[in-house]
């Protein structure tokens, strides 16, 4: 599987710009793509109901955020997916990121997750659960996951 992972990232994954895109050759920035693709996963399932909108949000918040056209967007949930049903636990996701994001690249993802959780229009207490272990588990501070949830809610972005 990892192969696979591996072969896709190196023959399909171009930046959707002319200018070389060093981040998306890197494998330590596509490993990174796959853990926070698999924790958008994750809560997406946590109330055992992916919704269409749902996944409408996941999919245009890894295209926009990752700088991915439709096919390869579609391909990196396809295998996050995989990876999110053999872990055993996030750790291998999270610990990941914690050690590798910045701070404001915490706040990103964390919005992102809160909107997700939000789009279907109910916040199941599974899935509230869930994406503040996720930010335990991302080192992110509380006020930081509240204003992520703020800015989630009112469509705001924290970065331009």
């Amino acid at each position: 599987m990892l192969k696979a992972i591996r072969q896709y990232f190196d023959q399909s994954m171009r930046p959707v710009s002319e200018e070389v895109d060093i981040e998306a050759r890197d494998t330590n920035g596509q490993e990174l793509r796959l853990a926070a693709c698999a924790l958008l996963l994750e809560l997406a399932w946590a109330d055992d109901d992916f919704s269409e909108l749902e996944r409408e949000h996941l999919e245009n918040a890894v295209r926009r955020h990752f700088g991915l056209d439709r096919a390869h967007a579609e391909r990196l949930i396809e295998l996050a997916e995989e990876e999110r049903r053999r872990a055993h636990d996030l750790w291998q996701f999270t610990s990941l990121i914690r050690n590798q994001y910045s701070t404001g690249q915490k706040m990103v993802l964390a919005e992102v997750m809160w909107g997700l959780v939000f789009a279907d229009g109910d916040l199941g207490a599974r899935e509230d659960y869930l994406l503040r272990k996720i930010s335990i588990l991302l080192d992110l501070k509380v006020a930081y996951l509240s204003e992520a949830r703020k800015r989630a809610r009112i469509g705001e972005s924290p970065i331009d």
